[in-house]
């Protein structure tokens, strides 16, 4: 029998603006299968975050326009970066995305588990 993990603290990385064409309702959907995978990584005993959760509300303080300006690159992917660093490991998501791709290899250079499915994560119970 398989001993039960100890709870990480897991990065889900998938795409965000990628095959939107920056449309609000395909990166809705984008964020929603994210946060369905936190919720599910959640109910498995772990504590998922999104750089998405802390990028986001960042960005629009700082005075953002629109996705991709100045103030948006300025905060949303370095700051995902910055939270792998807290993380215990990264779980790939989702289809084709520099973004996603680019926390995997952040993760990887800092020594951090990476999980290409959900099927790779351990439970905890």
């Amino acid at each position: 029998m398989t001993q039960p993990s100890k709870p990480l603290m897991i990065l889900v990385a998938g795409p965000y603006r990628s095959g939107t064409n920056d449309d609000p309702a395909l990166i809705a959907n984008n964020v929603k299968a994210m946060t369905d995978t936190a919720l599910e990584l959640y109910r498995m005993g772990h504590m998922p975050v999104l750089g998405e959760w802390f990028a986001l509300p960042l960005i629009e303080a700082a005075g953002s326009k629109k996705v991709g300006d100045e103030i948006f690159n300025e905060i949303f992917h370095p700051i995902a970066v910055r939270l792998i660093d807290h993380c215990d490991a990264v779980l790939r998501i989702g289809g084709p995305s520099a973004g996603a791709d680019e926390m995997v290899r952040s993760g990887k250079e800092r020594g951090k588990r990476i999980f290409m499915s959900m099927s790779a994560v351990p439970g905890t119970h």
